[in-house]
């Protein structure tokens, strides 16, 4: 497998994680209770360790992976934030 071709499926599996996390917040999610997100969290950060640590010649596409991962951080974390303002609501 190439370069390009881990860096590509590392940022799909970040990226799924952290969707699926996101769309399957049920009525258990609470201010305390947020461990599938937290996950997410922990996931999409080593993603990002990982890529910071390759090599860092991938044409562009190292660099564009951190960024939609970081994108992914601050949506997982408003999700969080969300859910803590409006416990009622859980989509």
């Amino acid at each position: 497998m190439t370069a390009t071709a881990k860096v590509s499926a590392m940022l799909c599996l970040a990226t799924a994680l952290a969707l699926g996390m996101m769309t399957t917040m049920t009525s258990t999610v609470s201010a305390q209770g947020q461990e599938e997100m937290n996950q997410a969290l922990e996931h999409l950060r080593h993603a990002k360790a990982a890529l910071e640590h390759a090599e860092h010649d991938k044409g562009g596409h190292r660099e564009a992976a951190m960024r939609l991962i970081d994108q992914a951080i601050r949506e997982v974390e408003a999700g969080k934030a969300y859910a803590r303002e409006h416990p009622e609501h859980h989509d």
